[in-house]
């Protein structure tokens, strides 16, 4: 590679996510959590216990013979010891597909540290589908991206995984555009998908999610295992010194003026207002809430306690 292409490389990134950076990401996925030490015995069985139970394998408990009970669960050691009929009771293995709502409008598509905020949430993303792929769990996607909305079904193949990661590229490179669909209705496509059960991860500011959508998040935490982790730009949560500055958007270049200290009072209230209207609503509805700055490693926020939980995203969907 010669030196202009390593420096334009090096200029884009944070800006843009790679489909060779997301990939190398798999190394440091194996930091989230181990692969379970038995596989899988069938394609659609998996290492989560499911609250139905039947003709499993992994053994529940003993209790007294009822009608309709397979005679060859009887236990017959317990029920020669205790003179009555006695079952085992197994409990089922069943699969649990991972889910991932990924946000990259133009709106995340901003950063003042050391990443866009829509790259940061593709790395996430990249990271929780690599350790979901590791542990034998099968992975999908929602992207909604200016590129297009993105829909890859539930897989632990490697051709559709890298097809997801070459979607969540594409959506940190388009920076301009309209998308197609609202926030709300992305969650709505989320929804419909995700089967009860699954765990799901939710990307995104958060700052265009509306009623519909939160009604969306409210009957998909009845129904699965769900996170959301809300991306921010330090410069959202506190205005920067009084001066006159010049912005970008790639393109255009303008100049910005901050007030004082009344200013960056608001500034910094209007934030925590936001954020907080999402904490109460994640808390009221059991939602798993991580909060993180563009500034933070993804590793770290995955690894780091929950807002409001006190465990960590990855232990908890252990």
């Amino acid at each position: 590679m010669d030196n202009t292409n390593k420096r334009t490389k090096a200029g884009r990134r944070g800006v843009v996510a790679s489909l060779d950076e997301l990939v190398d990401l798999r190394e440091d996925a194996s930091r989230l959590g181990n692969p379970p030490v038995q596989r899988a015995r069938h394609a659609l069985s998996g290492p989560y216990l499911s609250a139905f139970r039947g003709g499993g394998i992994e053994f529940d408990e003993v209790r007294a013979y009822q009608p309709g009970d397979d005679v060859r669960c009887i236990d017959w050691r317990v029920t020669a010891r205790t003179g009555r009929a006695h079952s085992r009771v197994f409990r089922e293995e069943r699969e649990r597909p991972v889910w991932l709502g990924v946000d990259l409008s133009p709106g995340m598509h901003f950063g003042t540290r050391r990443a866009f905020k829509s790259v940061v949430a593709a790395r996430i993303a990249a990271l929780l589908a690599w350790s979901a792929r590791d542990r034998g769990d099968r992975v999908g996607a929602v992207i909604r991206s200016a590129a297009r909305i993105g829909e890859h079904p539930p897989s632990c193949t490697d051709s559709l995984l890298f097809a997801l990661l070459s979607g969540l590229a594409q959506g940190t490179d388009a920076h301009e555009g309209e998308v197609s669909e609202t926030l709300d209705e992305s969650c709505e496509r989320l929804a419909a998908r995700a089967r009860s059960g699954c765990q799901v991860y939710l990307l995104s500011d958060f700052s265009e999610l509306e009623a519909r959508g939160r009604e969306c998040l409210a009957d998909l935490a009845r129904r699965t295992d769900l996170t959301c982790l809300a991306i921010h730009d330090p410069l959202e949560a506190a205005a920067p010194p009084q001066g006159r500055y010049r912005v970008s958007n790639g393109r255009d270049i303008c100049s910005v003026s901050t007030g004082g200290r009344a200013f960056a009072e608001s500034w910094a209230q209007d934030f925590v207002e936001r954020r907080q209207a999402l904490t109460e609503f994640c808390q009221s509805h059991r939602i798993s809430l991580v909060s993180m700055a563009t500034e933070d490693e993804e590793l770290d926020a995955l690894l780091g306690p929950c807002l409001g939980s006190g465990r960590s995203v990855m232990r908890r969907a252990a």
